[in-house]
């Protein structure tokens, strides 16, 4: 497996219930899933945290099954996704409760990492990494899980942590299948990511705000 650097091994995680949560690039947790999925619910406890932007927590009963076409738009072009509400039905369900209030409306897609795995986090109000939405739910994990250039994954702080941050793959990285993947963009959105992410971070370094800003402005079905 790729080594990590620290730098980019800090890159995935997320706000949770526990802040000092293990960091990526610790040994792997065993392959979990939402045991309330299986039953065809979801659960969305509340977090130790406040919601860095006023929220509902989802319903427990998903609201979509399959694939699910969705439309982010950003200051630097859309952003086509498909979602997998068949595989990963709750990380779905919370995604699509939180575009239609509008969570993510003018927030800002907040690190970049170009070395050693190559993402773009968003979904953090507070853009600093450790905002989420005052509820967390359970990782939906096979333990196959691989990152090429498109998937679209959960960001966490430790097994179960899942909260509102998500990050784009624009280019194939090694990581242990803790970050549960639930969709994917086409092509040519994923290039637009690549293409902010050539310009590099704006200190200079591989871990860091990304120097050409990406504001997500709306997200919706289709």
């Amino acid at each position: 497996m790729l080594a990590l650097t620290a730098a980019a091994a800090l890159a995935l995680t997320g706000c949770a219930s526990n802040p000092d949560a293990a960091e990526p690039g610790s040994a792997a947790p065993a392959p979990s899933s939402s045991a309330s999925a299986a039953s065809g619910t979801c659960s969305y406890p509340a977090s130790s945290r406040p919601a860095s932007k006023d929220v509902d927590a989802p319903a427990a009963e998903p609201m979509e099954t399959g694939e699910v076409p969705v439309t982010v738009a950003t200051g630097v072009g859309e952003l086509k996704m498909t979602l997998d509400a068949a595989k990963t039905p709750c990380t779905v369900n919370s995604f699509l409760s939180l575009a239609e209030q509008g969570y993510f409306d003018g927030t800002t897609c907040h690190r970049l990492t170009t070395d050693g795995i190559f993402v773009l986090q968003c979904g953090d109000p507070s853009a600093t990494g450790t905002g989420g939405p005052g509820y967390s739910f359970a990782d939906e994990l096979d333990g196959a899980e691989t990152y090429e250039a498109g998937m679209l994954a959960m960001a966490n702080a430790g097994p179960d942590t899942n909260g509102s941050q998500f990050f784009i793959v624009y280019a194939d990285s090694q990581l242990p299948p803790n970050y549960a993947v639930f969709g994917h963009l086409d092509e040519a959105s994923t290039a637009v990511v690549a293409d902010v992410a050539a310009a590099g971070t704006d200190n200079g370094g591989s871990d860091g705000a990304p120097k050409t800003p990406v504001m997500i402005e709306t997200v919706t079905k289709g």
